[in-house]
């Protein structure tokens, strides 16, 4: 049984999940762009596809990736925190669940070329992959990203809140993104 097999059968967090499971996940050994971010959503959750929705529009026009780019695994792997939707808490959707990544994270790496950029999206993704930096906030972490280059590429979670914090933090679209693109370019282009 291949991994990708594996991971679409996994049921370990299913008494978790109130929605049901349905891991989303797409990676290829010959993927040089890695894409963590939390955990797939409502949006997500119904139409199988990773990223789609207002966050991976967002997403998209930050990386500079077009949607058939994104969408293939040959070039980009996309591979959350949490597989599966966790459903909804206070103020957006619960936390990814943590099995994923202790389960089969090291597995889907361990398949990926070893010169690929990882993009870590969001606090979860890089609170597990930068444990040397939990003392920095997400703002430190982004603005500081050349600390970490040039495995891992930390971003802000492209949701709607992120409109605020780009508008408060402009250095983000004048220094970062530009990078973020030739980074990019250096691997799939």
């Amino acid at each position: 049984m291949t991994l990708g097999r594996e991971i679409a059968g996994c049921r370990l967090c299913a008494e978790h999940l109130p929605h049901g499971v349905r891991p989303i996940v797409s990676f290829s050994t010959t993927a040089r762009l890695l894409i963590i971010g939390q955990a797939p959503g409502s949006k997500v959750h119904e139409s199988g596809i990773p990223w789609d929705d207002a966050s991976g529009n967002r997403l998209r026009d930050w990386t500079g990736l077009s949607r058939e780019q994104m969408y293939d695994p040959a070039q980009v792997a996309l591979v959350p925190m949490g597989f599966c939707y966790p459903g909804k808490s206070s103020g957006g959707d619960k936390p990814p669940r943590p099995e994923c990544a202790r389960t089969w994270h090291a597995q889907v790496l361990g398949q990926l070329p070893q010169n690929r950029l990882t993009l870590l999206v969001g606090t979860y993704a890089q609170a597990y992959y930068l444990p040397g930096s939990r003392k920095l906030t997400l703002t430190e972490r982004v603005r500081n990203f050349r600390a970490f280059l040039p495995a891992h590429f930390p971003l802000p979670h492209p949701a709607w809140r992120s409109a605020t914090w780009m508008r408060q933090n402009p250095w983000f679209e004048a220094e970062v993104l530009p990078r973020l693109r030739s980074e990019i370019d250096q691997r799939i282009r």
